[in-house]
C-alpha cells in the first residue's frame, strides 16, 4: 500500500528543480530589505502564485533559506527579503553575476475561484511578495478579475511610495499612497502602518480591509474571497475577518524550514481535516492553506 507521504512525493516528482541561478540585479531598500532578480529558468517556468524557492545563501552555510517568489519573467524569478540572521545577511552581499543555487518552485499555490472575481489581497511585511505575484497573475486573466491589494509594514515599505490615481471612494482621500508596480498594472492598492508614514492608513491591514468589506452588499460579498500572507498574528486576524463576513480565505503560512521538501517535518502546523486534526507540513502540504482549517 502506498502511504500518504509516498503519494505526496510522487506528486512533487519532476516539479521541483535544482539549478545554478545567476543573480541579475539587486535593489536595496531601507530596513535592510532587498529585491533580487535571479535567472532560474526551470523554477520560473514551473512557479505559480504562492510558490517559494529554497536558496543557498553562501557556500559556508549548509542550510538553505526559503523565500517567497514575488515576480516571474521568462527565465527569472524575483524575491524580496529583509535581513534576519547571518544567512540572509550573506545572501544580501551577493553581487550581479554571482551564482545562487535555487531549489524550487516548492509548495501548493493559491487557487482562485472563477465565481469570486472580487479578490482581496492582504500582505504584511515579507508576506507582500505572494500578493504581488497573485495580483500579476489575476490581471492577466481578463477584465472580470477585480483585485484589491492592502499591504502593511512597520518599517519603510520596500518600494518608493506613490500617490495613486486609482479611485477608492470607500476610503478617506488622504490615504492615497500605493505600490508603484501595482499602480502601473491598474490594480488598486492601499497601504497600512502603525509607523506614521504619510499617505498610509494608520492602523492594521485588517482594519483597512474591513472598511472596504463593510461597503459591500450581499451580492458583492458572494463574489469576494481573501488571500493573505504575513506574520502569524496577522493571518489569524485575517482568518477572523473572513469568518465574520462569511468569506473563503486562503493564507500562506510562514514557518522555519530545514529541508523544505517534506522530509524533515520541521515546519508542521496543526490543521483540521476531514479525518480530524493532523499535523501538516507547510513546505509541501502548504504553504497555502484554507484559513478556516488552520488551528490558530
Amino acid at each position: 500500500m502506498i502511504t500518504a507521504a509516498q503519494q505526496q512525493a510522487q506528486q512533487n516528482r519532476d516539479t521541483i528543480f535544482v539549478e545554478d541561478g545567476t543573480l541579475l540585479s539587486v535593489d536595496v531598500f531601507p530596513g535592510e530589505q532587498f529585491i533580487m532578480r535571479i535567472r532560474a529558468p526551470k523554477c520560473a517556468a514551473a512557479a505559480e502564485p504562492g510558490s517559494f524557492a529554497h536558496l543557498t545563501c553562501d557556500p559556508s552555510l549548509p542550510m538553505r533559506r526559503p523565500l517567497s517568489i514575488m515576480r516571474v519573467g521568462g527565465d527569472w524569478i524575483e524575491i524580496l527579503f529583509k535581513i534576519v540572521g547571518q544567512g540572509l545577511r550573506l545572501l544580501s552581499q551577493k553581487q550581479p553575476g554571482d551564482t545562487i543555487s535555487v531549489l524550487g518552485p516548492i509548495g501548493r499555490a493559491f487557487k482562485h475561484s472563477p465565481d469570486r472575481p472580487n479578490t482581496l489581497l492582504i500582505g504584511g511585511g515579507v508576506g507582500i511578495p505572494p500578493m504581488v505575484y497573485l495580483a500579476d497573475h489575476l490581471r492577466q486573466q481578463g477584465a472580470e478579475w477585480k483585485p484589491l491589494a492592502i499591504l502593511g509594514s512597520e518599517i519603510p515599505f520596500p518600494f518608493e511610495l506613490q500617490a495613486s490615481r486609482i479611485s477608492t471612494p470607500w476610503l478617506d482621500a488622504a490615504v492615497n499612497n500605493t505600490m508603484p508596480l501595482l499602480e502601473e498594472w491598474g490594480i488598486p492598492c492601499r497601504l497600512a502602518t502603525l509607523a506614521g508614514f504619510v499617505g498610509c492608513y494608520e492602523g492594521y491591514v485588517t482594519d483597512l480591509a474591513e472598511q472596504w468589506l463593510a461597503t459591500l452588499d450581499d451580492d458583492a460579498l458572494g463574489k469576494t474571497e481573501i488571500f493573505s500572507c504575513g506574520p502569524t498574528p496577522m493571518l489569524k486576524a485575517v482568518a477572523g475577518l473572513a469568518e465574520k463576513y462569511g468569506l473563503p480565505c486562503q493564507v500562506s503560512l510562514e514557518e522555519f524550514m530545514a529541508c523544505a521538501v517534506g522530509g524533515c517535518a520541521g515546519c508542521t502546523v496543526l490543521v483540521d481535516t476531514a479525518d480530524g486534526r493532523a499535523m501538516k507540513r507547510v513546505c509541501v502540504d502548504g504553504p497555502v492553506f484554507d484559513a478556516a482549517t488552520v488551528v490558530w
